[in-house]
């Protein structure tokens, strides 16, 4: 009768053979190394989804999230630009409610803003990347109530003519079935006197812009330039072009398109445009439809 040979433990894995628990060491190894990857990598994927045209400004701190990007400023403590697209698909489907809550947001470790930086001043917590444009995904709602998407807005501003801006993207989003929207605030020269009512501890913007470009064919861009106040005006009067955002902000806008389509899209905003059906070669005709019960709770946010 041959002799069994004896099994060899592993000092690693007791009670394993050498070779089950040199596998095991290695699918340890593997699923290590995939557990680390994901943040950077996820970023990198992030990046083209929510900027396809190329990142606006080199800032302090970039920040590629799930619904959206965001370049931060230590020295405004907020960020200068949001961008993200904004689908059709994303205001007919299934919406997460918004949190409860603001939160600090702890990817910025110098002198983060918190929640109650705004409490008791005359302010609202104003959204770049909208909580409307975002509540298609759990991660992305939450993504947009962290305090790096906040700007100090007078509600006058933010529960008026800035709604009706982010209603009106939402609009032209289901029309246009794709949009790049990109958003920021404008501060006030560093020879000029900054905002003090209110009594905030930031620094308050005299003005918020945005410049979208339809995705669809054929392309179109506009711009808005909308003052950190109360108004009744029509958004008709706050269209600007990209060019002249440009020009305020130092940023490059959608960088990576065609440079003779960027540099002719971007010298003219046409609200009237946006307005009308498209009747473009190419361009899908459908007959106009009732809104669906998903649309128009989209469009209330």
């Amino acid at each position: 009768m041959r002799e069994r040979r004896k099994r060899i433990p592993c000092f690693f894995f007791p009670g394993l053979s050498r070779a089950a628990a040199f596998f095991a060491l290695l699918l340890s190894f593997v699923f290590t190394l995939a557990a680390a990857e994901p943040a950077g990598r996820k970023e990198e994927l992030l990046q083209p989804e929510n900027l396809p045209f190329g990142v606006p400004k080199e800032t302090d701190r970039i920040l590629h999230r799930e619904g959206f990007s965001l370049g931060y400023s230590h020295k405004y403590r907020q960020a200068l630009w949001v961008g993200y697209v904004l689908k059709k698909e994303h205001l007919t489907g299934k919406r997460f409610r918004r949190p409860a809550a603001f939160r600090s947001d702890p990817a910025i470790t110098e002198n983060p803003v918190q929640p109650g930086e705004y409490t008791g001043t005359k302010f609202d917590r104003g959204h770049l990347a909208p909580a409307g444009d975002m509540s298609y995904s759990h991660p992305a709602i939450l993504n947009s109530f962290f305090m790096s998407n906040i700007s100090p807005q007078t509600p006058g501003c933010n529960r008026g003519i800035w709604k009706r801006l982010e209603t009106q993207i939402r609009k032209w989003a289901l029309a246009e079935e794709c949009l790049c929207v990109i958003t920021g605030p404008l501060f006030p020269q560093e020879d000029e006197k900054a905002e003090e009512e209110g009594a905030i501890s930031l620094p308050v913007p005299y003005a918020f812009y945005k410049v979208v470009l339809d995705m669809t064919p054929p392309r179109k861009m506009i711009a808005f330039i909308v003052p950190n106040r109360a108004g009744r005006e029509r958004l008709q009067r706050f269209v600007v072009t990209v060019d002249d955002v440009e020009k305020l902000t130092g940023c490059d806008f959608f960088s990576e398109l065609d440079d003779e389509l960027e540099e002719k899209l971007e010298r003219h905003s046409d609200f009237s445009l946006w307005q009308a059906p498209s009747s473009a070669p190419g361009r899908k005709q459908s007959a106009p439809k009732r809104r669906s019960s998903l649309e128009k709770e989209a469009l209330k946010e």
